[in-house]
């Protein structure tokens, strides 16, 4: 190849892809030259055989005489590489003599050179693009594709004749497959032109629509409006015809007419190469078979197999049919004759009748199928009937017949199939003669040997077990003394278990009342039965399970109440306004860890704490128990927020539940210096409120509590003013299923800072605007407001009467 590779880029480099680009379509041109090359050569040394053969010269005089051959006539040497393949007669590879010069150069094309630009360069472009064409479609779609223009050519049709006379399409293109399944098989119509193409070997232009409907069969609509059959030669006599189709009208011009002849006489020779000529089979039926199986009734077809190169069969061929056979698309009797077997029904290939076909041809045992559904047209009316299908063996062939069962037949067959499915059996007892008839799936049911006979059935009560046959011989009584219907269940002892039956039978008395004869069924309600059995120790375990888990939640909830009372009013602390919501998750049974303090440290700094204890129920309430009242305790005694956070962190690994986690917030309000000083432990930052603004204070490094040991904590600081509002609340405030916790995040910020008129509806009015009707977490806010300027007198005054009252900051008013 003359492509050269590309250099390695240098390292660390961006490739350049449009450089590489254009070398692979350099190599890939270059490799379909070559292609193409390799072909161009195969058809070069097999026109030089066939000189070689006719004239006995050498290779190189062979070679020689063919661009002789080429120059003479104004052609490439491909072209009349072709032509040469296409002069080939039936004997023509081993006879080595000259042939008489007629044979040469009384065929016009030959004698006479090509036409002149641009014709000829088209059939020189047509003769290097039949090299790549793999069959007698794609040369259809290589001659339309490389007709010129003023051809006018929009559709190209190759049919070869078949041995009964007819045609059968074997290439095509610009049609649509509508029209290929029309006319894929052509029997020998009079007045058809593509065949009288082909026994005059002319060629037939069909150039008046009008005139020509009234002498001719015109293969395809009216939108043909003029048509040319040209036969081409690759046998003795001409056995391929092409069609050229056009839409428009008026004659084909001379120079038109020449241009296809040449064309026509180019795909001779790769037509020749792919073989299609159709010689009768060895073998093949006579008409006297034919005639034969036309007088057999019922639908059967005699097949002869098509093996591939390997020797596999890939189809079989329909020699003999009956008149009552019909395929797919409604082709019946002799019209089958010729076609192939998956032609005729393609989803027989995915279906159990073509392996026992192939299975048939193989061991020569017959096959038959199980009875199927097939939808018949009786007087014009869709009908279902049932068929099975029968293979059998007929020399190296086979004959398949489909076989149409009768009413009864299909009435006996659903019967079957409703006791197989229903896992049930009709029974009959004759009262006076004692005839007893059980169908083959009572037996099965009874787990009863046919061999040993049906029971009678005053013996019936003794197949069941002992406590449930008195229930069954009641039963039997009232059906044969007073004629009284039954349904009963009972069980039975079988080989594989207990088994669950349920009998339901009548009586059918004579004309004085008597019963003279019972009849009904057996079920088998093993399953059924199982299943309830299953079904009712499930509710009662699911009625079992939510009992404890009510007592659990109803626990859970009491010890939560009593360990995080929720006050009622908003509390002042440090000179600042604080409002508190806890709301309990709406879904499920279990009580959340959620948790608050908001407490007065003995200095006169305020403590705010918020956390969040992983998971539910008793184990989290006392987990949330633990971190609350140690967290207060500690800042309480002095430790700083990161110094308690630390000691949490160790408290929770070494709890009764190793494996807990709980994140938390911990803030200390400064009222004279308005400083916040804060620390968190995996969870989320706070959300400050100023001047209609809403930001997330920047979060010090923390992870949450229970994470591992030597965990470290930082903490940050925030300078309040006047007016300022702060918000501190757990996860389930922001979170939502399916969606990240920043878009979370986001809604809270929005809608924190809408103006309001102030007080408790503020936050209620946050809730609100925030919380889904089914909330699957709990959420708990401490929402913190600094007093504005004019405030700040009442404030204080408000403080002095909590004091003065003795009230607990660890009370209702504060947590």
């Amino acid at each position: 190849m003359t492509s050269e590779a590309p250099r390695p880029p240098e390292p660390g480099a961006v490739p350049d892809l449009a450089a590489l680009t254009k070398v692979v379509a350099r190599q890939r041109a270059e490799l379909d030259r070559l292609h193409e090359s390799a072909a161009a050569s195969v058809v070069l040394e097999r026109a030089k055989g066939a000189v070689m053969a006719r004239t006995g010269c050498s290779s190189d005089a062979a070679h020689e005489e063919l661009q002789r051959r080429a120059e003479d006539g104004r052609r490439t040497l491909l072209e009349e590489c072709w032509i040469t393949l296409a002069d080939l007669g039936p004997q023509e590879h081993t006879v080595a003599q000259p042939p008489p010069a007629a044979e040469v150069t009384d065929d016009p094309l030959r004698s006479a050179p090509l036409p002149a630009e641009p014709d000829g360069a088209a059939l020189a472009r047509f003769g290097r693009a039949l090299v790549r064409a793999g069959g007698p479609r794609d040369l259809a779609r290589c001659l339309l594709d490389h007709l010129p223009p003023d051809t006018g050519a929009d559709a190209v049709l190759i049919f070869a004749r078949q041995p009964a006379g007819g045609l059968e399409l074997i290439g095509h293109a610009g049609v649509d497959d509508l029209l290929v399944q029309q006319w894929s098989r052509v029997p020998p119509l009079t007045g058809l032109a593509a065949l009288a193409a082909l026994d005059a070997g002319e060629a037939r232009w069909l150039e008046d629509l009008q005139e020509d409907r009234r002498h001719h069969v015109l293969i395809g609509d009216h939108r043909w409006r003029t048509r040319a059959w040209l036969p081409v030669t690759t046998g003795r006599p001409a056995d391929v015809v092409i069609g050229v189709l056009r839409r428009r009208e008026g004659p084909f011009s001379p120079e038109v007419r020449r241009h296809l002849l040449a064309a026509a006489r180019l795909c001779a020779g790769p037509l020749r190469m792919f073989g299609i000529r159709q010689d009768r089979a060895v073998g093949a039926p006579t008409e006297a078979v034919r005639t034969v199986f036309e007088r057999l009734p019922g639908a059967a077809v005699l097949l002869t197999p098509l093996r591939g190169p390997s020797g596999d069969v890939e189809d079989f061929r329909v020699d003999a049919a009956t008149t009552d056979a019909s395929d797919a698309v409604g082709r019946i009797g002799r019209e089958l004759v010729g076609l192939r077997f998956l032609e005729c029904w393609p989803v027989t290939a995915e279906e159990p009748l073509w392996q026992g076909c192939l299975s048939t041809l193989d061991s020569g045992q017959p096959y038959e199928s199980e009875p199927f559904a097939r939808q018949d047209i009786v007087a014009g009316v869709a009908e279902l009937a049932t068929y099975s299908t029968r293979v059998a063996r007929l020399g190296d062939g086979l004959v398949v017949n489909w076989n149409r069962h009768d009413p009864s037949d299909r009435q006996e067959q659903r019967l079957a199939d409703v006791q197989r499915l229903g896992n049930l059996g009709w029974a009959n007892w004759h009262l006076v003669s004692g005839e007893v008839n059980w169908s083959s799936q009572v037996f099965a049911i009874f787990d009863r040997d046919p061999a040993r006979g049906a029971v009678p059935l005053e013996g019936l009560p003794g197949l069941a077990l002992p406590e449930d046959e008195p229930a069954l011989a009641r039963a039997v009584a009232g059906l044969t003394r007073q004629g009284r219907p039954c349904d009963v269940p009972f069980r039975i002892a079988a080989r594989d278990g207990i088994r669950h039956l349920r009998a339901v039978a009548e009586a059918v008395p004579d004309d004085r009342g008597t019963p003279v004869e019972v009849h009904g069924f057996v079920q088998d309600v093993t399953a059924q039965r199982s299943a309830e059995l299953a079904l009712v120790v499930s509710e009662r375990a699911v009625l079992t399970q939510h009992g404890v888990l009510q007592a659990e939640r109803t626990v859970a909830a009491r010890l939560q109440d009593a360990l995080l009372p929720l006050p009622k009013q908003p509390v002042r602390l440090a000179g600042l306004r604080v409002d508190i919501a806890y709301l309990p998750a709406q879904s499920g049974l279990n009580v959340g860890g959620d948790w608050f303090s908001a407490i007065e440290l003995p200095d006169g700094d305020a403590l705010f704490v918020v956390g969040d204890v992983a998971g539910h129920g008793v184990d989290a309430v006392a987990a949330m128990a633990l971190l609350r009242f140690t967290a207060k305790g500690m800042v309480i005694t002095g430790s700083s927020l990161t110094g308690a956070l630390g000691r949490l962190n160790a408290l929770l690994l070494h709890s009764r539940d190793p494996h807990g986690t709980a994140t938390m917030v911990l803030a200390r309000y400064n009222p004279r210096e308005r400083r916040l000083v804060w620390a968190q432990a995996g969870h989320p930052p706070p959300l400050l409120l100023r001047d209609g603004k809403a930001r997330y204070l920047d979060r010090p490094f923390g992870i949450l509590l229970g994470a591992g040991d030597g965990a470290r904590y930082e903490e940050a600081e925030c300078r309040l003013a006047p007016g300022d509002r702060l918000v501190l609340y757990t996860d389930g405030l922001v979170e939502r299923p399916s969606e990240s916790i920043d878009r979370g995040l986001d809604r809270l910020a929005r809608a924190a800072a809408v103006p309001d008129a102030g007080g408790s509806a503020s936050l209620d009015g946050l809730l609100g605007a925030l919380l889904e009707p089914e909330r699957r977490d709990d959420v708990c806010v401490l929402d913190i407001r600094v007093p504005a300027e004019g405030e700040q007198s009442e404030d204080e005054r408000s403080e002095d009467r909590q004091r003065q009252t003795g009230q607990s900051q660890d009370g209702p008013a504060a947590r």
